[in-house]
């Protein structure tokens, strides 16, 4: 039993219509290399999807450029003019452009302002005020970053400091409350050249009681010549 005849007409259900470019594209590129191949024929082929996908086929033996080019030899047909009609209008168009650009800038500098009519002249100098109103805003918010990046540099500063000078005076208050405690029971050294220097420690009253009887140093056997206090 053959194959049925199916009818020529556009594809409504999406999925069917894109297996069937797929399946067709297929079978037409290989179509082309066969006919390239067993008629040793030139062949080129471009294709566009529905969704705007590219797919061609040019046979080994030729390239497009050269394809496309005898084709517009042999058809008399200039597939360029167009184009390039359309380019030079669009080069024009470009160059005017920056032609106007270019004169507004020179005008933005005092020059070639003769042929500029009363009206003209007011907008520029409106222009130019608007410019320099927002040159002038943007330098003052730039300056008060500034300024609040360096207050925030200065507080954290005094902060380090107060705390570096904190600890400082801290320790200091330890170091004096030590030296009060050890001074009630500090040594005397005799501090004489000779090698017969001796340490005598002294036990003094502590604070707050009665005062001890006078020592006399002269009764335990000390000369005024053999002691003396660091």
């Amino acid at each position: 039993m053959g194959r049925g005849k199916i009818e020529i007409k556009r594809i409504e259900n999406t999925t069917n219509r894109q297996v069937t470019f797929s399946k067709r594209r297929a079978g037409i590129i290989k179509k082309a290399k066969e006919l390239t191949v067993l008629c040793d024929a030139n062949v080129s082929l471009i294709l566009f999807s529905s969704t705007n996908k590219f797919f061609e086929y040019c046979s080994p033996t030729t390239t497009m450029k050269a394809m496309v080019d005898r084709y517009q030899q042999v058809s008399g047909t200039n597939l360029w003019d167009a184009q390039y009609e359309s380019m030079q209008q669009k080069l024009a168009e470009l160059k005017e452009k920056n032609e106007k650009l270019r004169k507004s800038i020179r005008q933005r500098y005092g020059n070639e302002l003769d042929g500029l009519s009363y009206t003209e002249l007011c907008g520029l100098e409106q222009n130019l005020s608007d410019a320099l109103q927002k040159i002038r805003s943007t330098f003052v918010a730039k300056i008060g970053r500034s300024i609040d990046t360096s207050k925030k540099k200065l507080r954290s500063a005094h902060k380090n400091k107060i705390a570096v000078f904190g600890d400082v005076h801290e320790e200091m208050g330890c170091a004096y409350e030590e030296s009060e405690e050890d001074y009630e029971t500090m040594v005397a050294m005799s501090s004489g050249s000779g090698s017969g220097a001796q340490l005598f420690p002294i036990q003094l009253p502590p604070a707050g009681a009665a005062a001890a009887p006078h020592l006399n140093l002269h009764q335990r056997g000390y000369g005024c010549h053999d002691l003396r206090l660091a």
